[in-house]
């Protein structure tokens, strides 16, 4: 394990030693190819419309979502525990084959049957992604020395991310216009396997061999090993493990808490924008461009990750703070200009969900790190779906500003466990 120590005020130390340029620069851009691919879904945009067309009910249609996020919740811890015991590069490549299978039903099969099965090879995919990739990246990281780079990396695969995420509405309309729904999902398909094509260049190098009888619980050896032994924990081991990691070390088990906390809720009102935005009175043709100002702030608070390292626990909190503000002010705004105040709280945002997962990943100390981090995964996941259900009731009830006011209040709870020193 590398001997340097920076001291980071907001976390407390992060290890850090000279970086191997040229192997940190080959990580770096594959892991951005792959995360720019992993978002280039043309049919992104008009899934929706697509389900709609073959005449699908609202009812129908949300019953899929929920399909989709009951496969991701069922498979992430499992996920996560495969990606420790066998491969993380592995699972990296399957995820967007599993999506693109998904898709090629969608448009070749047009049904309800065909439509959730995709959505359960889609929410699979994205589970086997979830953990894993941000495993890969700090063990590979922590192997170069250089893992104080860990969070100017993922913040800029979250900036990746978004502008897959914009190309694809840029692109799905003149496909479409093109080719219908078919070269929209041909086009699917493709990045889809070039992400996969991209996943098999990053590197993997196993952490070194566990018994699985120790009875003292995870220890980490002085260097990690090139290649996965026949001593390496299996599945049961691995899961063990992670279990026990989070349940026996306090700052895991709140590193872990801290990401469901602050990634659920904005990331689920980012669901409802442009219901927001419609009801400011953008004309229909406006509303993208609303929800472009959105995609910049997050694009921003995805750079701004390296600064964010900087901030104390102090400066953490009052940074979920002023994102809750921003957000509460523009939605209640009630006009297209509160969108300025939307674009700077999501950048915020984004930054604290960066943060949050450096946090975690610094405080992982066992192997099973892909499985630790699939568990704060399942935790956000399981905190979003019951935020669908509260915010659908409360937006019925009192409009989308003031839910999306009420929404962030549990941020200024977050922001005070903070400041308590707990987290």
């Amino acid at each position: 394990m590398p001997t340097g120590v920076r001291h980071v005020p907001w976390e407390g130390s992060i290890l850090v030693a000279p970086a191997r340029v040229p192997a940190t620069r080959r990580l770096a851009a594959t892991l951005y190819g792959y995360a720019f691919l992993t978002d280039l879904v043309l049919l992104y945009p008009l899934y929706v419309l697509l389900f709609a067309d073959t005449g699908l009910s609202v009812g129908q249609i949300s019953s899929l979502f929920v399909l989709w996020a009951a496969a991701g919740i069922v498979l992430e811890v499992p996920s996560g525990v495969w990606a420790d015991a066998v491969s993380r590069r592995l699972l990296l490549c399957l995820a967007p084959l599993l999506a693109a299978g998904g898709f090629a039903l969608w448009v070749l099969l047009p049904s309800y049957p065909a439509f959730a099965a995709g959505f359960l090879l889609w929410g699979a995919g994205g589970a086997l992604r979830s953990g894993a990739l941000e495993a890969l990246v700090f063990t590979e990281l922590e192997r170069l020395g250089a893992a104080d780079r860990y969070a100017r990396l993922i913040g800029r695969t979250r900036t990746a991310e978004v502008l897959g995420a914009v190309g694809s509405g840029v692109l799905a309309g003149p496909v479409f216009a093109l080719g219908g729904y078919l070269a929209v999902g041909a086009a699917s398909v493709a990045t889809c396997l070039l992400a996969a094509a991209v996943a098999v260049r990053f590197p993997e190098h196993r952490p070194p061999p566990i018994p699985s009888a120790a009875p003292d619980g995870p220890s980490v050896g002085d260097e990690p090993g090139e290649e996965q032994g026949d001593d390496d924990p299996g599945w049961l081991d691995s899961l063990r493990l992670g279990l026990r990691e989070v349940r026996a070390d306090r700052r895991v088990r709140a590193a872990v808490l801290l990401v469901a906390a602050v990634t659920a809720i904005w990331g689920g009102l980012d669901e409802y924008t442009g219901l927001l935005a419609a009801g400011t009175g953008m004309p229909e043709v406006g509303v993208p461009l609303l929800l472009l100002l959105v995609w910049a702030g997050m694009t921003v608070g995805g750079l701004l990750a390296p600064l964010g390292e900087r901030l104390s626990h102090r400066g953490y909190a009052g940074l979920l703070v002023f994102a809750a503000a921003a957000t509460a002010a523009g939605a209640l705004l009630r006009h297209p200009a509160g969108f300025l105040l939307l674009a700077v709280a999501f950048a915020a945002f984004q930054l604290a969900t960066v943060l949050a997962d450096v946090r975690l990943q610094a405080r992982i100390a066992g192997p099973a790190r892909a499985t630790v981090t699939s568990l704060a995964g399942m935790a956000t996941d399981l905190t979003v779906v019951a935020f669908y259900g509260g915010y659908g009731l409360l937006a019925g009830a009192v409009g989308n500003p003031a839910a999306f006011a009420v929404a962030v209040l549990p941020y200024l709870l977050v922001a005070l466990w903070l400041l308590t020193g707990r987290a």
